[in-house]
Order: C-alpha cells, then structure tokens, then sequence
C-alpha cells in the first residue's frame, strides 16, 4: 500500500474512469456516483479540507459528513430521506474501495456502515408461491399467444431475469433442447456485465411447448402476434409484457402492482428463505454490490422471526 499526495477531490475522476474500464459499470451508474459525490466535494470544500489526501480521511470526517447529511435541508427546506443519505455514503464507499484496489491508503469501504432505517425505507415487494402458481396458471394456453405468456412468466421465475435481458433472448440460444432437462445460458446483463441464468426443466418445458407453434424464421424468442406498422420488427417489448402482465395479476387474483420484477424479487427472496446463502444469490441477479442484494435478507428475515414466534415462541413450555 502506498499513500497519495493527490487530494482526494483529484482522485475522483479517475475513479470514474475506473468504473468505467475496470469495473464495466453502466454510464448511468457512473453519472449517479458523479451526483452523489459532487455533494462529498461541496462538504469537503465548506471545511476547508480540499487538499485532504485518502490517507489524511479519518472515521471522525466521515461522521462529520453524515452529520452533515442528515441536516441538510434543499433551498425548500426539505431534508434527504435516509435512503438518499444511503446513496451518498454508498458513493463515497465504492470510491474507498477504489483506493483499495489501486493499493493506496485510505480508511476501509467497511468503516462506512449503512444506516439500517434506510436500507429498510425500500420495500420489496414479492409473490408467496401459491400466488405464484395462480399467476403462472392465469395465461390462456390453448392460444399461441397466451402459451407464449406462459412460457415468459415460468422464464422470469426461474432465471431472476431483468425484463429487459428477457426481451433481447434469441431463439438460436434455445435451439438444441432436446433431451435436455435444464439450461445454463450466458447473457449480457445491465451494465454489460455478463452472467450465467438457469432455466429449469419446468421453464423449458413451456418455452419448448411455445417454440413448437413457431412456423416463422424471426430471430426474437418472444414475439407479438399484432400487425404493428413495422412489419421488421417482431420482437415483444418491455411495455408490451408489462400490459400482459397487468392482466394476468387481475385474473390470478394477486396484487395488482406486481409488474415482472416482483417475479425477479420473488425468485431471490425464495432462494433466501430456502437456505441459500446471499454471495450465491448475488451471482444468481447479477448485483455488482453485495449492498443491492441484501435489501432481500430484511424481508427474509422478517420472515424467519414470525416463523420462530409461531412455532418455536415458547409457549408450549410450563411456567
């Protein structure tokens, strides 16, 4: 480990930069850290500490900024919710573990801990499987496109699929299932970050069943079957599954806001109920931070104590 004489505000844009060619990070993501610790250099600047190298950042500065945060108040006089506070330390934690990686000296990401109000401000909202099961038998599957709909809803539970990395699936991807019982498939997900998605027997049977009443050459493996004014161009869209899906929850009798991300946060939230551990689960979604996916661990936990209460609370034990 080495210590820098930069400051830290100097450092900031070729830590940018490493989000960008090191880490792959989607530009959108890069332009959220350049938000978020642009507020870090407007503090560090009103305490006259812009010359401050990593190695000169001490546990007391970081309270002192979030002290800083959490009286913070807009030209309106509104504050910053817990979870916007979270982004900005979430920010100056990925650009401490940037130090690290560069081996330069600077506190650990780890001194910045997450308030755990605002992890718990985002709710997730997700299906039990017997709402599941209502919702996967809601499509119609005597018509192709209702077997299509099947096949796509029993996809996204199965894989943790994004919907977006759903509708750029090709059918040349699923041209060799014969005799087989699952499927490991590598995609491109967000960010242009590769992962590995598994498709169960159960999600291949239906995306089989579908492909069988393909009699067409298009490359899409989901398509629409409405005459659009773009003949070329097949390919079922992210809106157009979310209509279908609105329609769906109506018939199956859940709740009507689940959108096909639920079936992302219902995939993860039952792997965590079934005992697996969250490093594999993160692989499974494709979070680059361990911090996207522990948000899931609060809802199973919840879940865990009710059971213990239920059934382990002690009251059957003579007093």
């Amino acid at each position: 480990m080495k210590k820098s004489n930069i400051s830290i505000i100097k450092h900031i844009p070729d830590f940018l930069d490493y989000c960008e060619v090191e880490k792959g990070l989607a530009n959108r993501t890069q332009e959220n850290y350049k938000h978020y610790l642009d507020k870090f250099i407007l503090w560090i600047n009103k305490t006259n500490s812009a010359s401050k190298s990593p190695h000169e950042l001490t546990a007391d500065d970081i309270w002192a900024y979030r002290l800083y945060l959490s009286r913070f108040r807009s030209p309106k006089g509104q504050p910053l919710t817990k979870l916007t506070q979270n982004y900005y330390l979430i920010a100056l934690r990925a650009l401490l573990g940037y130090f690290v990686a560069k081996d330069i000296v600077s506190l650990p990401p780890g001194k910045i801990t997450l308030p755990r109000d605002a992890r718990n401000e985002k709710t997730i909202k997700f299906l039990t499987l017997e709402q599941i099961e209502k919702l996967l038998a809601a499509p119609d599957i005597e018509s192709i496109p209702g077997l299509r709909d099947r096949a796509i809803l029993e996809a996204l539970f199965s894989t943790g699929l994004r919907i977006a990395e759903l509708v750029a699936l090709n059918r040349e991807q699923f041209a060799n299932l014969k005799n087989k019982p699952d499927l490991e498939l590598g995609i491109i997900g967000k960010g242009n970050h590769p992962r590995t998605v598994y498709f169960s027997e159960r999600a291949l049977m239906w995306i089989k069943k579908y492909l069988e009443t393909r009699q067409d050459k298009e490359k899409a493996l989901f398509i629409h079957y409405k005459a659009r004014k773009d003949a070329n161009d097949s390919r079922l869209t992210s809106r157009s599954i979310e209509r279908q899906m609105k329609k769906y929850t109506i018939l199956a009798g859940v709740p009507i806001n689940t959108t096909p991300h639920t079936l992302r946060h219902s995939y993860a939230t039952d792997l965590l109920t079934q005992g697996v551990d969250i490093r594999t689960v993160q692989e499974f979604l494709g979070h680059r931070s361990i911090l996207t996916t522990q948000i899931y661990t609060h809802v199973t936990n919840k879940r865990l104590q009710d059971v213990h209460r239920q059934y382990h609370s002690g009251r059957k034990l003579k007093k």
